[in-house]
């Protein structure tokens, strides 16, 4: 699918996407709830049919009513496989889960989740009773359990999704109180969300400063649980630099007590001096005279792709950190952001941990890639809108990973974007 993005000014309200992080765990603690459980506001991206399709093959059963999800639970496999499509989070944390099952299941993947690193499997579910079969830390791995929860010490400088695994398995099996020791954990916020779902479905987790966690036996409860999915901030950081580059929008649905690490996006809108209005229930946001900034991305990386776009256009070089972070996502993302901004004019420099985008020289549109990610999709999008000349964006399905109505909501604030009209509904 390719996709045009015409210089465009915009404005207008929009709905923040929903939190695909927030409705991922949602189901996971469904999956292991006492009793029913009713998601509002449940997300429609790539990842979330996903994480539904994983949770019925290990035993729930989901009904659509009135825009709410109506979950009913087992944790009893009802078939020897389950694909996590190409959601990061989702092989991470459903892998723990689906070992609290006797039966040998096979997990897999899609796309560049088949090329992503899993050898912490293969070092962790041995210590842990699972018998693993894998494929030399590569998708398809094969496991076994049931998962014995024991005091554990993990590595926690590649992702946190693994702990989020683990800290839900243990919720639901742990029938004493147990440990699990951390070490250099990347990415704390998303452990914060963690803890928020659960303590939502009532475990009783204590964060010992994100160095070790203990995790208490779970009382039973038979209520029914309501949970709402909150609003994504990784999607409406796009929302928000397309308000600073092309023009003053207004964003709804978005929390701004979340425990989710890419609202840090404000912080780094007000360093660029961009216009920002933070109401409790909507957010505006407008061009200013942008300059660079310094901004430590190492805890919410997924931000790189916005931050990016929002440097182009401000005036100096400026300097994010966590460059490391970027390897093993979709796509490398340092590397590609290099390259496809690279055909946008923008010079981006990479110095061991840092990236360094020399902005206000002019965006010129031009021909780019998606690299089959989202983010970078979105991100060449975003800076199209005020490039001198079309960006047209090969590949630009990527998006339906965590955001599908992006283009259409671009539209909807009146920015000029063409494809074939099938490809857009």
């Amino acid at each position: 699918m390719i996709v045009t993005v015409h210089p465009s000014n915009i404005s207008g309200t929009i709905q923040a996407p929903t939190s695909k992080s927030s409705m991922q765990r949602a189901c996971a603690a469904a999956l292991l709830a006492d009793a029913e459980t009713f998601i509002s506001n449940p997300g429609k991206s790539n990842d979330d049919l996903a994480a539904i399709d994983v949770i019925q093959k290990l035993g729930a059963s989901i009904e659509m009513k009135n825009e709410e999800l109506r979950i009913k639970n087992d944790v009893k496999a009802v078939g020897n496989e389950m694909n996590c499509g190409e959601a990061g989070l989702g092989i991470r944390m459903f892998a723990p889960i689906a070992a609290l099952n006797k039966n040998e299941i096979t997990i897999n993947g899609t796309g560049s989740l088949l090329t992503r690193p899993m050898n912490f499997f293969d070092e962790i579910f041995p210590q842990l009773g699972i018998k693993i079969q894998s494929n030399g830390g590569k998708l398809p791995i094969k496991i076994q359990g049931p998962l014995q929860p024991k005091n554990i010490t993990i590595d926690g400088s590649l992702s946190s999704q693994f702990l989020t695994g683990l800290l839900f398995a243990y919720g639901k099996s742990a029938t004493s109180p147990v440990t699990i020791t951390v070490n250099n954990l990347k990415s704390k916020p998303y452990i914060d969300l963690t803890l928020q779902v659960m303590k939502h479905f009532g475990y009783d987790v204590v964060n010992n400063n994100y160095e070790s966690f203990l995790i208490n036996p779970r009382p039973l409860n038979t209520n029914p649980i309501h949970y709402t999915v909150e609003g994504d901030w990784s999607g409406a950081a796009f929302l928000l630099v397309m308000g600073a580059v092309a023009g003053e929008i207004t964003i709804k649905g978005l929390d701004v007590f979340s425990t989710q690490a890419d609202k840090a996006i404000l912080q780094a809108l007000n360093m660029s001096k961009a216009k920002l209005s933070i109401e409790e229930k909507q957010i505006v946001v407008g061009p200013g005279k942008l300059q660079a900034f310094h901004f430590d991305a190492t805890e919410c990386p997924d931000l790189f792709p916005p931050l990016v776009a929002l440097a182009s256009y401000c005036e100096g070089t400026t300097v994010i950190e966590g460059v490391k972070r970027l390897e093993h996502k979709e796509s490398n993302r340092g590397l590609t952001l290099q390259e496809e901004f690279g055909k946008m004019g923008v010079t981006i420099k990479l110095q061991d941990d840092l990236m360094l985008i020399e902005g206000g020289q002019g965006v010129k549109g031009a021909t780019v890639h998606s690299h089959h990610d989202h983010r970078i999709a979105m991100a060449c999008a975003v800076a199209g809108l005020k490039a001198i000349g079309d960006t047209i964006i090969e590949e630009a399905e990527a998006i339906n990973k965590s955001y599908p109505d992006f283009y259409e909501h671009l539209k909807l604030l009146g920015a000029s974007v063409s494809a074939p009209a099938k490809q857009l509904n």
